[in-house]
């Protein structure tokens, strides 16, 4: 029973929930944008709050050029809004193969796949480049030390200046995911707070 059950999580490769096919619109950054869910997909019936505080938080900031990294993309709401609203180049990685084919169809939908490049990555396992910035909802069930994994081995992936943004509740752990970047990054600022969801920011230094 529980490997059924474990199946049924977004964040395993292949979720064996049955297909229930959505779609809805949904404003982020500006723009109207389309999205196709299923089942086996965080947030399958509309774009989540944290998702939403952390764009909003993230289109204040001033990131330096280059490309963006879309970590845990899911149905990809995050790498569509950047592509769209920002004209960046977005890799768009998640473990999820299912979430990774509606990532795909989502970018087709919205007319950013010439921006977007979305394939399989267990974090950071099969990203190659350096981003001016890294996105990212973690998957709070997924237990911590994917969480802790996610944000520490940003710093590999970052071009000096370059920041990662996350996104997590107060009470699932955003004071240790703060200690967790503190611990591999001297710049770490706290860019939004909204019903208990905290924007966490840490930056690369930049080059003398």
């Amino acid at each position: 029973m529980a490997e059924k059950v474990s199946g049924q999580q977004y964040f395993t490769a292949d979720p064996t929930a049955e297909h229930d096919y959505q779609n809805f619109d949904f404003e982020l950054l500006g723009h109207n944008l389309h999205f196709k869910t299923d089942a086996g997909v965080f947030s399958k019936k509309t774009i989540d709050f944290g998702t939403r505080v952390m764009l909003d938080a993230a289109a204040e900031e001033n990131f330096v050029p280059g490309k963006v990294l879309d970590l845990g993309c899911g149905y990809g709401p995050v790498g569509n809004a950047v592509a769209k609203a920002w004209d960046r180049e977005v890799d768009m990685v998640d473990v999820n193969d299912r979430a990774l084919d509606l990532a795909k169809v989502n970018c087709q939908k919205n007319g950013v796949d010439n921006l977007t490049h979305v394939f399989q990555s267990s974090i950071y396992d099969n990203v190659q480049d350096q981003y001016a910035a890294i996105l990212v909802n973690p998957p709070i069930r997924a237990g911590k030390p994917v969480v802790t994994a996610m944000l520490q081995g940003a710093a590999k992936h970052l071009v000096p200046g370059g920041a990662i943004v996350a996104v997590l509740q107060k009470k699932q752990g955003a004071p240790s995911a703060q200690k967790n970047l503190e611990a591999v990054f001297e710049d770490v600022s706290i860019i939004g707070k909204k019903k208990g969801y905290f924007v966490l920011m840490a930056k690369n230094p930049k080059e003398n």
